[in-house]
């Protein structure tokens, strides 16, 4: 959702020729494969098929896999994004060998170091030359943080690019049996499905709300395994859905009553389509999305999950609006960017 808009808009520019290395973190067909089908994404011209593992063994074999790519390429620039294990190897790896970093979507902070993509965050923005920002407070964190002003810019948020692109197509992928209102569900965080005792209270709630409004709840192939290792059972309430493409998931998302979600561009997509979100989070790297969007932050209290869905079910809203160059023209800002620093 992020490299799409940009591989675009640095398309249109004259002289840019653009490597897509493609690293296999995520390696589900359903999780990767037709997203590239559905965000127009190019086959990339490296995979480097690294596939699931520890933190340590992905971040090692993408560094292994990555450097004799870089070093046949001879890159002008490397665009990292988000805070994914790839992110930060592929950052260390251009680092080490003096080729220049840009990251898109520099600047977010949790403040929860618990979180390993905090580490990749925090550690990626200290090696980039170029900090691309989704918003002001992305700015703040990197200042605060010893990063040169210079070197960071503000260009809005390119998931909202692809998603504003894509909207008008999504909804044609809306299911046709959907009830009048519903929740739509993720729940993918180590720290919510690998923890039993805690997915079991959240299956718990989700399944009282669902006696009232029903959950449509696309299960995550990690967080399906964890359901059947507690052998839960749930209501007809709470629907347990395969994984869905991008602009099938965007198309529930934009009809849904509210979502109730661990994951933290989704807490951006709700903000920008003004549906209603719980994170079921502790903190949040996108506060944006609480202090303008849609979000309330709800962390593991299942009472004041159940207490907002139950308000926004009897018309109780946030205000809420849509944050500053969340207009979908962050990918050619930074294009533009880039274009000028040669």
């Amino acid at each position: 959702m992020k490299v799409a808009p940009l591989m675009r808009a640095l398309a249109a520019l004259q002289g840019v020729v653009q490597t897509l290395v493609h690293t296999g973190q995520h390696y589900d067909q359903n999780m990767s494969g037709v997203f590239f089908r559905e965000l127009e994404i190019p086959e990339p011209d490296f995979n480097l098929a690294v596939g699931s593992g520890t933190h340590a063994e992905q971040t090692s074999q993408i560094m292994l896999r990555f450097e004799p790519v870089v070093i046949e390429q001879k890159p002008d620039w490397v665009l990292v994004y988000g805070d994914v294990n790839s992110t930060i190897a592929a950052a260390l790896v251009c680092a080490k060998l003096q080729i220049p970093i840009a990251h898109v979507e520099a600047g977010l902070r949790s403040f929860d170091r618990s979180m390993p993509e905090e580490i990749n965050r925090l550690l990626t923005d200290q090696l980039a030359d170029l900090l691309f920002t989704p918003s002001r407070d992305g700015d703040r964190n990197l200042l605060r943080e010893g990063v040169r002003r210079e070197r960071i810019h503000f260009v809005g948020n390119v998931m909202i690019d692809t998603l504003a692109r894509l909207l008008p197509k999504a909804a044609a992928t809306l299911p046709t049996e959907l009830p009048e209102r519903y929740a739509l569900v993720t729940l993918h965080r180590p720290s919510n499905v690998d923890d039993l005792p805690s997915l079991r209270s959240l299956l718990d709630a989700l399944n009282g709300i669902g006696a009232t409004l029903p959950m449509i709840f696309p299960v995550h192939p990690r967080t399906r395994q964890r359901i059947a290792e507690l052998g839960f059972n749930h209501s007809k309430g709470l629907r347990l859905w395969e994984p869905q493409s991008y602009l099938q998931f965007l198309a529930l998302q934009q009809q849904a009553t509210v979502v109730i979600t661990d994951s933290g561009g989704i807490q951006e997509e709700t903000t920008f389509l003004g549906v209603p979100c719980f994170t079921l989070r502790d903190k949040t790297e996108r506060p944006i999305t609480v202090t303008m969007g849609t979000n309330v932050i709800v962390g593991r209290d299942m009472n004041l999950l159940c207490r907002g869905v139950k308000a926004v079910l009897n018309g109780e809203r946030k205000n809420s609006a849509i944050p500053p160059l969340w207009d979908g023209g962050a990918a050619e800002r930074i294009a533009n960017i880039l274009e000028a620093t040669g």
